[in-house]
């Protein structure tokens, strides 16, 4: 192509809508397995960093993944105010775990992911990302169903956080987007607790899945707020979603003075100015949410458009 220097012979082409791609160019690839659940890739990319790919889908990179684990831990620490207690639910790769252990008032945070080969690789491939958080004396590794230890805790956790992988069909995690999964987690809460969910892309070809996650939010829990932001490599904004028993509200000067006062380590995003910015909606996708009427179950769940592939040169 003319004006073009392509440096990569490997490429991860990521599915977004029956007419969309997102083309990857791969370096190196660092690790490779079929595991019990799905397909994982570590990969070395020209651009972003090292990347986890599961299932052909983009999880995150060491480039921009301070775009999305930032404001999937922060706004809900904040809303608590003083987590002591935090469960993650998924997270392979550690980041969001590293995030958690910013706050000086956690004292427990259990993090559980049923896929243990994918947490082994990114502990040996992605330092960058946990950031030797896993050895944290405050920190529990549970690799195992998160249906299962919702069931069996006896905790009441400040905060849960659901930094699961997307809900392909053939994936471990289609089922942990529905009513009865956000009921087993309202049960498990206290009173002042919050949780908060990874809730997919909100371009508005693809927003239907973050609107109906929303909808089903909003039979469960009598507050939910929905916010989003852009992280490059998703090739799409992306949604999350934070529910509790009473909206989060504070100025950007209370939420600056919270975060010096409890956290650690410095942020490279998130801040007071920047939540204003995120949790306020434009109108198309208030209008969505609004509009939105299906609730998703075990027995209907969403399903999420398309795997990706990895191919080298023909």
């Amino acid at each position: 192509m003319a004006g073009s220097d392509v440096k990569a012979d490997l490429w991860i082409t990521e599915y977004i809508t029956p007419w969309d791609i997102y083309i990857h160019g791969v370096t190196k690839l660092l690790a490779f397995q079929h595991t019990q659940y799905q397909e994982m890739h570590i990969v070395e990319t020209g651009a972003y960093g090292k990347a986890l790919v599961l299932d052909g889908k983009w999880q995150s990179c060491t480039g921009d993944e301070f775009l999305y684990h930032e404001p999937l831990v922060h706004p809900a620490c904040l809303a608590h105010g003083n987590p002591r207690k935090v469960l993650i639910l998924g997270g392979g790769e550690g980041a969001t775990l590293r995030e958690v252990l910013r706050w000086t008032t956690v004292e427990q945070v259990v993090m559980v992911d049923i896929d243990g080969d994918v947490v082994a690789a990114c502990r040996q491939h992605l330092p960058e990302m946990h950031q030797n958080s896993f050895d944290d004396p405050r920190a529990e590794l549970v690799i195992g169903d998160a249906l299962q230890y919702l069931d069996e805790t006896d905790v009441q956790w400040d905060v849960v956080i659901s930094d699961l992988s997307d809900p392909i069909e053939e994936g471990p995690s289609f089922q942990l987007f529905t009513k009865e999964y956000f009921q087993q987690i309202r049960d498990v809460l206290s009173p002042q607790g919050q949780f908060v969910v990874q809730a997919g892309p909100v371009a508005p070809e693809e927003l239907q899945l973050h609107a109906r996650i929303v909808n089903t939010l909003k039979d469960v829990f009598p507050q939910v707020q929905s916010y989003h932001s852009h992280v490059p490599t998703y090739a799409s904004p992306w949604g999350f979603a934070l529910a509790s028993q009473e909206r989060f509200k504070a100025s950007p000067e209370e939420i600056d003075r919270c975060l010096a006062d409890k956290t650690t380590g410095g942020l490279r995003m998130f801040d007071g100015i920047t939540w204003l910015g995120l949790s306020c909606l434009p109108l198309h996708l208030r209008q969505a949410i609004e509009e939105e009427t299906e609730v998703y179950t075990k027995a209907h769940p969403p399903k999420f458009f398309g795997k990706g592939v990895a191919q080298g040169p023909a």
